[in-house]
């Protein structure tokens, strides 16, 4: 008697339900990590500021009488113990109130949404600039591995990555403002063009959307060319790092085993650098970038200071130097909730580009 067996039920989750849960749970789990993140550096910036005392006596201390000194004070609750204010500073963060300013009497939050539009165009202006040199420059070195050009390229990107970025800056101004004046050296368009754009009713903050909107070709070249040195001065900075990663990412997938194999199906080497070795070196950079937003945004401070831009790292160095904490706390605070959330979005854009990253 023959015994008929039925097939046995699978027993494991086909492939592409699983891969599709495991990118679920780390994005869900890089989304879930953006509030530790800005926790703990909200935290670290709190107790810095608080480490040079009130942010009264800081700032107004010698300015004012001691008893309207500690009427200001008292008002504003920095005479209670460090535990409550901190507890009532996450409640306002919480809430996006991150206080007054004490040098000019502001809402921080007006700080943030009046200046943040300038880092944040000069900050993508400059990640441009890095891409479009770091990027190119990198592939360029990769095919001529250890030939002259590839010498150079990589002692110009030590350089760039070297040099400081005021020193940049001023040299830039030099030659383009004094040697070769062909270019706007300070603030970020010319009076005519933002009563212009302030006129034409579009009010982003971002001048290149806004000298969109007025229709005038003369009023988007302004702006163009005011952003053109603080971008270059900005994004050669990071155009040296990408230089190198996609240099150092390019030769080692050109050393892989299934590009050996495609080399040796007389595949040309023009062909595998730019289908077979190409995007697998791709994902190391676009993690990068993540990192390098935050360099971006530290090196505004000093390009928005040598190019007078007026966004966010301008108005820090004017609060650092009017010992204005409660502004600093709050522009730091803001930097780095943009911070995280950027590498939360480079993060999505990685795991979709390699499904290997998966939880």
């Amino acid at each position: 008697m023959t015994t008929t067996t039925e097939p046995a039920a699978p027993t494991s989750t086909p492939a592409r339900t699983r891969t599709r849960g495991g990118l679920g749970r780390y994005l869900l789990v890089r989304f879930l990590l953006i509030f530790p993140t800005v926790w703990i550096l909200v935290t670290t910036v709190f107790l810095l500021m608080r480490a040079t005392g009130d942010p009264i006596t800081a700032s107004l201390g010698g300015k004012l009488p001691p008893d309207q000194l500690a009427e200001r004070i008292h008002a504003a609750g920095y005479d209670r113990p460090i535990l409550v204010q901190y507890l009532e500073y996450l409640g306002r963060v919480v809430r996006g109130d991150f206080g007054t300013t004490i040098s000019d009497n502001r809402p921080v939050t007006e700080v943030l949404t009046t200046y943040g539009t300038a880092t944040l165009e000069l900050a993508l202006y400059a990640l441009v600039v890095a891409l479009l040199v770091g990027i190119p420059l990198g592939r360029i070195a990769a095919a001529r591995r250890d030939q002259g050009a590839d010498a150079a390229l990589r002692v110009s990107a030590i350089l760039a990555y070297a040099t400081p970025v005021f020193f940049a800056g001023l040299l830039l101004k030099l030659v383009f403002a004094v040697w070769i004046p062909v270019l706007p050296v300070a603030n970020r368009a010319t009076t005519a063009s933002v009563v212009a754009m302030q006129t034409s009713g579009s009010s982003t903050g971002i001048y290149l959307i806004d000298a969109l909107s007025t229709g005038d070709p003369a009023i988007v070249v302004d702006v163009l060319r005011h952003a053109v040195l603080p971008a270059v001065t900005l994004g050669l900075l990071t155009a040296g790092v990408f230089l190198r990663l996609v240099r150092t990412n390019v030769i080692a997938t050109l050393g892989t085993g299934y590009v050996e194999a495609a080399r040796s199906r007389g595949v040309s080497e023009r062909r595998l650098l730019r289908t077979h070795a190409w995007r697998p070196a791709l994902v190391p950079i676009i993690t990068v970038i993540g990192l390098q937003i935050a360099m971006l945004l530290g090196g505004a401070v000093l390009t928005e200071t040598t190019f007078e831009w007026k966004g966010l790292g301008f108005q820090l160095v004017h609060y650092l130097l009017a010992r204005d904490f409660v502004a600093v706390q709050g522009i730091v605070a803001m930097l780095a909730v943009i911070v995280a959330v950027t590498n939360f979005i480079v993060d999505v854009i990685a795991a979709l580009v390699d499904p290997r990253i998966r939880y």
